[in-house]
């Protein structure tokens, strides 16, 4: 009986990492092997990264809120505390927009919490 090898699947398979690993230096780029593992290391370090994204922007959306707090005399945890005791459900994305792009509408929420 003669031996089955779908061919087509493998250079499917191959090609798909080829083409995540293009742009790649050196055998990184063309040898299966060093290939799949640049693109494995590569996919965990885009997992990690979107992780690190997201919290790196609450950290600089918190930024912004302090500072537009303390200009008006508050800190930015008593301010989040206010919010919460009067039920206002806005995220720190959207306080810190008003924070930083709509200071009117950022000092008129927080007199109104005071």
């Amino acid at each position: 009986m003669p031996r089955s090898v779908n061919s087509v699947a493998s250079k499917h398979r191959r090609k798909k990492i080829f083409k995540a690993a293009k742009g790649y230096f050196g055998r990184r780029k063309n040898v299966l092997t060093v290939a799949k593992n640049a693109v494995e290391k590569a996919m965990g370090y885009a997992f990690v990264g979107r992780k690190l994204k997201k919290r790196a922007y609450r950290r600089l959306w918190i930024a912004r809120i302090n500072a537009g707090a303390r200009q008006l005399g508050t800190s930015y945890s008593k301010l989040i505390h206010k919010l919460a005791e009067n039920k206002v459900e806005l995220n720190r994305k959207v306080l810190a927009d008003l924070a930083l792009n709509h200071p009117e509408a950022f000092k008129a929420l927080v007199e109104r919490l005071k």
